[in-house]
């Protein structure tokens, strides 16, 4: 029988509390043990008893959530989850936490249909399954500067002469969750202006994409992009799908593409791996390389499989750098890998296989 993880939850708002608390108790994995209405009150409730995993909100009075969350993480570090609005200040907060020691994003629960209000009990249930299974520790800050590039909004235009339709002869397709965000920046940041295209999908409420794909193109020698439907996939240019919405890979004569559609929940995600990859076994085939990250569950497993079926190669991160090694561990078993890299080897690795 599997432990049963015990949830603090940390919010100013008594509905909140209660909405959070209704869902996360009605997963028989699930138990929350304490809530509390700020980080003072979170306090008192940890010395009494130590929680498996926190969700905490972004902003509160007295304290903030990512000062206590500073706190937590230099004091006593347990698995957190930030609980943010869909708000542009909450979204960038909430990036932010992600570099402090944060598992996890989701959104407040709010009402809705009866199809969003179980799209959202099965992701903040996940998101407190994975962070209790999530290893603690640092991914190293970045070690070089970034030179001035044109802004994503022009790299993207729509092709106006044949050498902008001409695409690179490989397309690299990477799938992530749980501390995806921060792997994503240690992978991309390793990169060279000249990359060969890349699409990824990490798991992230909608909302936080933009901030996210912004985030990184500050850092990046490569320019990095929150995907738009149609957008062109082309050297030195990150395309990530947006939160809420799923992203195929496409192609057109010489030209690679994506598609942003709607859809239901696939692997329990939205954006999902698998829909990803199995476009890239669909449209690419042999002048794909795939790249599993770290995270929980196995969406993508199947998909990466399908690419390697269709001539693609593929590279797992490995169990020692990843959060959570669910994701690329069941893309393994199911035989769809064919290297298995460290999160730092792993740019190299891409650029090797795209010469």
């Amino acid at each position: 029988m599997k432990k049963i993880i015990k949830v603090l939850i940390v919010d100013d708002s008594a509905v909140v509390r209660q909405t959070l608390a209704d869902i996360l108790n009605s997963d028989p994995q699930i138990q929350v043990m304490a809530t509390a209405s700020d980080p003072f009150v979170a306090a008192e409730r940890i010395k009494e008893a130590v929680p498996d995993v926190i969700t905490l909100d972004v902003e509160m009075p007295r304290m903030d959530g990512i000062t206590f969350l500073q706190k937590i993480m230099s004091q006593h570090p347990i698995p957190v989850v930030m609980c943010s609005s869909l708000t542009e200040k909450g979204s960038e907060t909430a990036l932010k936490a992600l570099e402090y020691g944060a598992v996890e994003i989701i959104t407040k629960p709010r009402l809705g249909t009866k199809q969003f209000l179980e799209e959202s009990r099965v992701r903040i249930c996940d998101a407190v399954k994975a962070a209790s299974e999530a290893r603690l520790g640092r991914i190293p800050t970045r070690s070089h500067e970034v030179q001035p590039k044109l802004t994503a909004d022009v790299i993207m235009e729509k092709p106006t002469s044949r050498a902008m339709i001409r695409t690179t002869e490989k397309v690299v397709v990477v799938g992530a969750s749980t501390g995806g965000t921060e792997a994503l920046r240690v992978f991309l940041e390793s990169l060279p202006a000249d990359s060969p295209g890349i699409v990824i999908v990490q798991h992230m409420p909608e909302g936080f994409t933009r901030a996210f794909s912004q985030r990184l193109n500050g850092i990046c020698r490569i320019t990095v992009k929150e995907a738009e439907d149609n957008d062109s996939v082309v050297r030195g240019c990150a395309l990530i799908a947006p939160g809420n919405r799923h992203m195929l890979l496409k192609s057109s004569g010489a030209r690679y593409y994506v598609e942003i559609k709607d859809g239901p929940l696939v692997s329990r995600h939205r954006p999902s791996v698998d829909v990803l990859f199995r476009s890239a076994a669909r449209y690419a085939g042999k002048n794909a390389v795939g790249v599993i990250m770290t995270g929980m569950g196995d969406d993508g497993a199947k998909g990466m499989l399908e690419m390697k079926e269709a001539g693609a190669v593929n590279i797992a991160q490995d169990e020692a750098t990843s959060v959570v090694f669910g994701m690329p561990n069941e893309a393994i078993k199911l035989g769809g890998v064919d290297h298995v890299k460290p999160l730092d080897m792993i740019a190299r690795e891409v650029l090797r296989l795209s010469a």
